[in-house]
C-alpha cells in the first residue's frame, strides 16, 4: 500500500509551478485563471501524478457524486429498462448510480428515506410498489431532493412520474372485445399494491366501457407479480374457468400464464388470447410474441432522472409531476381467431 504521506499534495504542485497554493488550487478545481498560470499548473500535476482528495473535495460542496435508486426486484426487466435510461442521464451529468433492490419491504424504503440524512447520496429515485403512511412523512421532511416512479396518495414534497396504468388495461379490454372475445379474465398482482389497484380499476373500467355485453368480471389474483405465481394463479382460474381471453397485470404474470395454459393442453391464442402490461423485452422473445401495454419504462426513468437533477441543482425549484401515457402493442398472443 503506498505511503499517503509522500502523496504529492497542492503544495508539491504549486511549488513546481511557482505559483501560489490559492492559484494551483483554482485551476485544479476548475475554476478560471491566466492560460500560463492553467498549463504550468496542470503540467506540474501531471509530472508528480497529483490526484485531487474527492473526499475533501466532497465535503467542501457537499456533494457526493452519486444518485440512488430503490426498487422492489433490480432483476424485473421494467427497473432495468429504467436503471438503463437513468444511467444514459446521469453519467454525462458525472452522477454515478447505486441500486438498492428493496423486495417490496416497507420499512427497508422507510430506512433509505431515513438515510438519505447521512447524505451518502445527493438524491432518490425510488419506485415502491406499496406507499405507507411512513413512506408519505418521510417524502415530507426529506433532506435530499426525491424523485417517485408512480403514483402518491397525496400531495407530497417530492416530484413523481407517473403511467395511467388504468388507461392502459382498459384499451387493452377493448383490443380483446374488438378480436370477439367476450369471457375476459383479469389476472392481477396483490391488490393492495399500488399496480395492483390501479390495473384492476383499469379492467373494470374497461369492462363497463367496451363490455356491456360480456359475461362479467372474472378476478384471479397471483401472490405476487412473478412468472411462478403467474403459473399458479393461471392453473387456479383454468379449474374453474376458460376464457376467451386474459390480461395479466404485468408481462412476467402473463408468461407464467402461457405456461399455465400450455400445461392445460390449450394454446395461445387459438384457445385463450394473453396480454401482459409494461412491455418489456421479454414480450418479443416468448412464443407467440406477447400483446403487451406499454408503460414506457425507459422514457419515466429517463424523466424521473432529469426531475432529480433539477432539484439538484437548485433545491428552490417547486416539485413537479408528470404523467405518462400508455400504449397497446399489439402482437400474435392476442390476433384474431376462431373460438367456438
Amino acid at each position: 500500500m503506498a505511503d499517503a504521506s509522500k502523496r504529492p499534495t497542492i503544495v508539491t504542485v504549486a511549488g513546481l509551478a511557482g505559483v501560489s497554493i490559492s492559484s494551483a488550487s483554482r485551476v485544479l478545481n476548475g475554476h478560471s485563471a491566466r492560460p500560463d498560470t492553467i498549463s504550468r499548473v496542470r503540467t506540474a500535476a501531471a509530472q508528480v501524478g497529483y490526484v485531487p482528495h474527492m473526499a475533501a473535495q466532497n465535503l467542501k460542496s457537499r456533494r457526493t457524486g452519486q444518485i440512488a435508486f430503490a426498487v422492489e426486484n433490480i432483476a424485473n426487466p421494467t427497473y432495468v429498462a429504467m436503471v438503463q435510461a437513468i444511467e444514459d442521464v446521469l453519467g454525462p451529468n458525472g452522477y454515478r448510480l447505486v441500486l438498492h433492490s428493496t423486495k417490496a419491504d416497507a420499512g427497508s424504503e422507510v430506512e433509505i428515506l431515513r438515510d438519505l440524512r447521512r447524505r451518502y447520496v445527493d438524491g432518490l429515485v425510488i419506485s415502491p410498489i406499496r406507499v405507507t403512511e411512513a413512506h408519505l412523512r418521510e417524502f415530507a421532511q426529506t433532506s435530499a431532493p426525491v424523485v417517485v416512479i408512480g403514483t402518491l396518495p397525496e400531495p407530497a414534497n417530492v416530484g413523481t412520474v407517473s403511467v395511467n396504468s388504468a388507461h392502459g388495461v382498459s384499451l387493452a379490454v377493448r383490443h380483446l372485445v374488438e378480436q370477439g372475445c367476450r369471457r375476459i379474465a383479469f389476472l392481477n398482482g396483490p391488490v393492495d399494491s399500488v399496480p395492483g389497484t390501479a390495473r384492476l380499476r383499469g379492467y373494470h373500467n374497461g369492462l363497463t366501457a367496451h363490455a356491456p355485453d360480456a359475461t362479467g368480471a372474472l378476478v384471479q389474483t397471483a401472490a405476487d407479480f412473478s412468472v411462478d405465481s403467474g403459473t399458479a394463479a393461471m392453473g387456479q382460474l383454468l379449474a374453474r374457468e376458460t376464457p376467451d381471453a386474459v390480461i395479466c397485470a404485468n408481462d412476467l404474470l402473463a408468461i407464467g400464464a402461457m405456461q399455465a395454459v400450455r400445461a392445460h393442453s390449450l394454446s395461445v391464442p387459438d384457445h385463450i388470447a394473453i396480454v401482459g402490461v409494461d412491455d418489456t423485452y421479454l414480450a418479443e422473445l416468448v412464443h407467440p410474441a406477447l400483446t403487451s401495454v406499454s408503460l414506457h419504462a425507459r422514457k419515466r426513468g429517463r424523466l424521473a432522472a432529469e426531475l432529480l437533477l433539477e432539484r439538484i441543482a437548485d433545491p428552490t425549484l417547486p416539485v413537479r409531476s408528470i404523467t405518462v401515457e400508455p400504449d397497446l402493442l399489439i402482437r400474435a398472443s392476442s390476433r384474431p381467431v376462431s373460438r367456438g
